[in-house]
């Protein structure tokens, strides 16, 4: 499937009501994000606190949107749900599994950081270490989901995954009247994909931030198809996917997209400032789409009484290197 579309989020939406927690909308102050022109009105800007959503991503509602669907059609086998990532995707489908009552089966390879195997387990994950670099665990999970018939999961290439990661744009637009932009970071695609299809449905603008050498989207969007690239970002362990997938190229392609990118540099300095201005410990992914509207060079510049919200979706991370 290439092509997401807004029945699929709706029917996400009714499907994981009171599954996940709605998302928490903090106003940025005014004046703190220059806009177009440099004019005295300033725009108006929401963050998306969608790091407090549970396990720490936005990635809890495609994996409850995943297992609940496959319930729903009475498809969930005696044999649980398998995945190979030990990151916010694997967090995710072990605490919605739990939340459903089947074993998630989570494949890592065997350098897996101890407290990554920790917090799966504390889900009640079956962590699975195999090999020593990832494709080695994920050749290992689809073996496992061959010979089980265990239900595989994705990262982030699959329609229920994206479909339940739109739903975070319903909830803003709900929150918001007259929202004119989104502002989303984008890795694999699966949040972008959701988030894109359902803010052009509402006429509402998608800016697509990555940074700049870790550019899956963007190097799709000028190739016009999916290509390999080279990953080597501090945002790389949430956005560091090898190629983007074919229904985030096509979302990408519809009207009122734009793909920007940013700097590592101006990706650590917004991961401070979100700490040191409001307290608040994200990953560098979520500080990723923050960057694209602060600094000396902003990607992207909203008009003057723009309404955009800003999604910081996760905050899995280890804290210490902000300076206190």
């Amino acid at each position: 499937m290439d092509q997401l579309t807004y029945g699929d989020i709706k029917a996400a939406t009714e499907r994981i009501a009171g599954r996940v927690r709605p998302v928490a909308l903090a106003p940025v102050d005014p004046g703190a994000i220059r806009t177009a022109g440099g004019g005295p009105e300033p725009c108006e800007a929401w963050l998306a606190l969608e790091y407090m959503q549970h396990t720490g991503s936005f990635k809890a509602r495609g994996a409850q949107n995943f297992i609940q669907a496959h319930r729903d059609a009475g498809a969930l086998p005696d044999a649980g749900v398998t995945i190979a990532s030990g990151g916010n995707a694997g967090l995710a489908c072990a605490w919605a599994a739990q939340q459903q009552g089947i074993t998630a089966t989570v494949f890592l390879p065997t350098t897996a950081p101890a407290v990554k195997v920790a917090k799966l387990r504390s889900y009640g994950a079956d962590v699975r270490l195999v090999g020593t670099e990832y494709a080695e665990a994920l050749a290992a999970c689809q073996d496992f989901a061959a010979t089980t018939g265990a239900l595989s999961s994705h990262a982030y290439d699959h329609p229920l995954i994206a479909a339940g990661a739109g739903t975070l744009l319903e909830e803003i637009h709900e929150r918001i009247p007259g929202l004119d932009t989104v502002v989303v970071a984008v890795g694999g695609g699966g949040l972008f994909t959701g988030v894109a299809t359902a803010a052009r449905h509402h006429g509402i603008r998608t800016i697509a931030v990555e940074p700049e050498n870790c550019r899956a989207l963007n190097a799709a969007i000028e190739a016009g198809r999916p290509v390999d690239v080279t990953v080597d970002s501090i945002a790389a362990d949430s956005l560091g996917a090898p190629h983007t997938s074919a229904m985030a190229l096509h979302a990408a392609q519809q009207d009122g997209v734009h793909s920007v990118l940013v700097t590592d540099s101006e990706i650590i300095r917004t991961r401070q400032a979100l700490w040191d201005h409001r307290r608040v410990a994200v990953e560098h992914a979520a500080a990723t789409a923050l960057a694209a509207l602060t600094g000396p060079d902003a990607a992207y510049l909203p008009g003057p009484g723009e309404r955009v919200a800003i999604v910081l979706c996760g905050a899995n991370t280890d804290p210490g290197d902000l300076v206190h």
